[in-house]
């Protein structure tokens, strides 16, 4: 029965989550993008508090490494590799989009069950500001059709794909792929994902022993990093 530590801090929101044998056993999110550092150290006392465990009691630790905000990112795989430094456990890091696909499936399943003409995918998108996103697709079967990328929208868009599938869009940058889309077999949920999505993911890593490098493991930023103040150097 692994108790595991869930963070998030890859986009807008932040969250922490408390799980046990895939179960929730505590839960905490802030909605200040800018206040994540602040959130994150007080939230998991606040959770652990609730659960009625100890640090040291942990078996992983689980956080989503990227994409997501550059600022994010660090901030969540800092402490969650310094948490797990300090307590001798493994490290489990999750693709923030396949979280978001786990939120989205929930949100979904009605659609899923009485769709019978296309085969669906799933496709979140995470706003990187202008008209591009970071985004992939997959298969109501976890396939990746699309890897992860960053992508610059534009009315052609995923035409290829709509010809042939039913796709589901959510994310913080749906809305502006919403405007250029004119498909039929395109579809927009109002899915907002959090750390409790990364319960099962997080999980089913566990089980496989899948962890990642304490040492090696960095943030998944989906493109290079591009410093302004550098550049002008």
């Amino acid at each position: 029965m692994a108790l595991i530590l869930n963070i998030d801090t890859a986009t807008e929101n932040a969250s922490v989550c408390l799980s046990q044998n895939g179960n929730v056993l505590a839960f905490e999110e802030s909605r200040e993008q800018k206040n994540h550092a602040s959130f994150l150290q007080p939230a998991i006392q606040k959770i652990l508090s609730e659960g009625s465990k100890n640090i040291n009691e942990l078996d992983a630790v689980a956080v989503t490494h990227g994409p997501g905000s550059y600022t994010g990112l660090r901030v969540g795989l800092s402490s969650a590799k310094g948490i797990c430094y300090a307590i001798n456990k493994p490290l489990i890091t999750l693709n923030t989009l396949e979280v978001m696909v786990a939120a989205m499936e929930a949100d979904a399943s009605e659609i899923i069950h009485i769709n019978n003409s296309l085969p669906i995918l799933f496709c979140p998108l995470i706003d990187a500001r202008r008209m591009e996103v970071f985004t992939a697709l997959y298969s109501k079967t976890k396939e990746t059709i699309l890897e992860p990328c960053p992508m610059i929208l534009t009315e052609e868009s995923f035409l290829t794909e709509l010809n042939q599938f039913l796709i589901l869009f959510a994310g913080s940058g749906h809305a502006k792929l919403k405007t250029l889309l004119k498909s039929n077999n395109a579809l927009f949920l109002n899915t907002v994902y959090s750390a409790q999505n990364m319960v099962t993911l997080a999980e089913h890593h566990f089980k496989l022993k899948s962890f990642a490098s304490l040492a090696y493991s960095e943030p998944f930023y989906g493109k290079e990093f591009f410093n302004s103040a550098l550049s002008k150097k």
